[in-house]
């Protein structure tokens, strides 16, 4: 049987809460920070790992996650240190939501969420490699799902630099490609890619890529089959055989047979997005200087290569290091960026050229093809049975001939045209405003109605079990728990706290868990599960 946890350290600022999982050289823990006041898990080494190659490695790995936890799909670390029984500790993000392993284990995802998980993993594995990190350890158990149902990936303990070649310790046989357990194993981009290739297989699958149903998968057989055997088709017919082919090139044999890198497989499950009129899911990738082969190939609009900034208070300008270790390179001075409160000198123009409308008519709206706006009242023009008003007297022009008036006839004829052309042009604008207002009062007015009040969007939340509690007769352990807002078609899926990580779950009708244990302290974790698959936070209860 597995050990219980290790004792949880005593760290200032942060209250433990309870035990989130155990591994072969860490725990680790949920505590709650005080400040800011927010929820943590806070991975521990076990005392009797601790040595000085141990803790560097545990140092290189918070150096790692610290320098890619910016990328939207690595889990953020937030602080390290040793506790004060001389333990290292990582203070990391925490996220609630049921690893993919787990997920994958009751339930086969989609095509679509598998499609896009593949993606942003991708884009997160491409980030690191970039800054010359491989990850070594990519599986479902590694992505973590935050808060908003985005995947982090985690577990950078035994990353390495990109060109690396060293041993294969502490790697997941399931999702390891050939070249892994070569008499000197290599490694490499391409070898996180084939890892990517087989996590993408376990989801759609639901069993890792030679994993085979009925048949005995012991280490041996899988490393045979990993180094031999052809990967078997997914089964799916809501699958294309476009996304098998893909599959297929991420885990070729060879590894100059797959994508080049893991951008090149992203951009390979975008067009199968594509192909299946999916959204298109964007490649995040964090970067200063991308490789020259994607340079034709980032500005598509499906790319978001996002360069490595750092602001300079003094200078209120950007510079960007060209390496994590190197010297920052010249700052770039802040765009002109137009303000708004206060023309600029640049900003004159020629009035001569510029189209003002009279103030008295105001600027036509654009049209609004979802309000229902009541018509506009002229109010009637006051002076319309006024007479029209009497033009002023004109005076005679000159006799150019004479220098005296002009004949009298002449003067009577262009003065009485003047005078019609007047009178005209009043009745026409009476006559216009007059019938506006006549049409206008024939139209009723629309009534009012109650404005519709908005409609809460339909939330995937599901709310987490309560009132979790154990007890023990013996070697007998039973937990039981309560759902508060029970709906047709729930069920419970719960596990027990393996000291490995591993985790067996089960499905229950019921609120309650039965099982056998060793003396000592045993956890389960409690998940409520709806009719139409989503599921609650996990619950951590335990018995001493």
């Amino acid at each position: 049987m597995s050990r219980p946890p290790s004792p949880p350290p005593e760290l200032p600022g942060f209250t433990y809460v309870s035990p989130l999982g155990t591994g072969g050289f860490a725990d680790v823990f949920l505590y709650e920070q005080e400040m800011p006041r927010r929820r943590v898990a806070v991975k521990v080494l076990l005392a009797d790992r601790i040595s000085s190659s141990a803790a560097q490695e545990f140092a290189d790995e918070a150096n790692v996650m610290a320098m890619l936890s910016t990328h939207p799909a690595i889990v953020t670390i937030y602080q390290a240190g040793v506790a004060g029984d001389g333990r290292p500790y990582l203070v990391m993000e925490y996220c609630p939501r049921p690893n993919l392993q787990l997920r994958a284990r009751k339930e086969t995802f989609s095509v679509a969420e598998a499609l896009r998980v593949g993606v942003q993993v991708a884009g997160a594995v491409e980030t690191a490699h970039r800054a010359g990190v491989l990850h070594r350890d990519i599986k479902p158990a590694n992505i973590l799902v935050t808060e908003y149902n985005r995947p982090a990936l985690t577990d950078f303990g035994i990353a390495s630099t990109t060109g690396a070649t060293g041993e294969a310790s502490g790697m997941s046989i399931p999702w390891s490609p050939p070249e892994s357990f070569a008499e000197v194993p290599q490694s490499g981009p391409r070898t996180d890619v084939w890892a990517l290739g087989a996590t993408l297989y376990t989801l759609l699958a639901g069993r890792s890529p030679f994993e085979r149903p009925g048949e005995r998968n012991s280490s041996a057989d899988l490393i045979e089959r990993i180094e031999r055997a052809a990967l078997t088709s997914l089964g799916r017919p809501d699958s294309p055989e476009s996304l098998q082919r893909v599959l297929e090139r991420a885990m070729s044999k060879n590894p100059d047979d797959r994508y080049p890198s893991a951008v090149a497989f992203a951009r390979a499950l975008q067009k199968v997005q594509i192909e299946l009129s999916h959204s298109v899911t964007p490649i995040d990738i964090v970067d200063d200087h991308p490789p020259a082969e994607d340079l034709d190939d980032d500005g598509d609009g499906l790319t978001r290569v996002r360069e490595i900034v750092s602001i300079d208070p003094d200078v209120a300008a950007f510079t960007r290091p060209s390496a994590t270790t190197q010297p920052k390179t010249p700052a770039m001075a802040l765009p002109d960026v137009p303000r708004f409160d206060a023309p600029r000198p640049s900003d004159a123009v020629d009035e001569s050229t510029q189209l003002r409308v009279a103030p008295s008519a105001p600027a036509p709206e654009a049209e609004d093809k979802t309000i229902l706006r009541p018509p506009m009242v002229v109010a009637p023009f006051a002076a319309a049975s006024a007479p029209p008003p009497t033009l002023p007297p004109m005076a005679p022009p000159a006799d150019p001939a004479t220098g005296g008036a002009a004949p009298a006839a002449a003067r009577s004829r262009k003065g009485l045209w003047i005078t019609l052309a007047a009178v005209a042009a009043v009745l026409v604008v009476i006559g216009t405003i007059v019938g506006l207002n006549a049409l206008v009062a024939g139209i009723p007015k629309p009534e009012a109605t109650e404005s519709t009040e908005p409609q809460d969007v339909v939330s995937d939340f599901v709310p987490k079990v309560t009132e979790l509690a154990g007890t023990r007769a013996g070697d007998q352990i039973s937990f039981t728990w309560v759902n508060e807002d029970a709906q047709e078609g729930d069920s419970f899926i719960w596990n027990v706290v393996q000291v490995s990580g591993e985790v067996d779950p089960q499905q229950s009708d019921v609120p309650e868990a039965t099982y056998t244990a060793d003396p000592g302290k045993t956890c389960i974790q409690v998940m409520l599960r709806r009719d139409d698959g989503r599921v609650s936070e996990p619950v951590v209860g335990c018995v001493g």
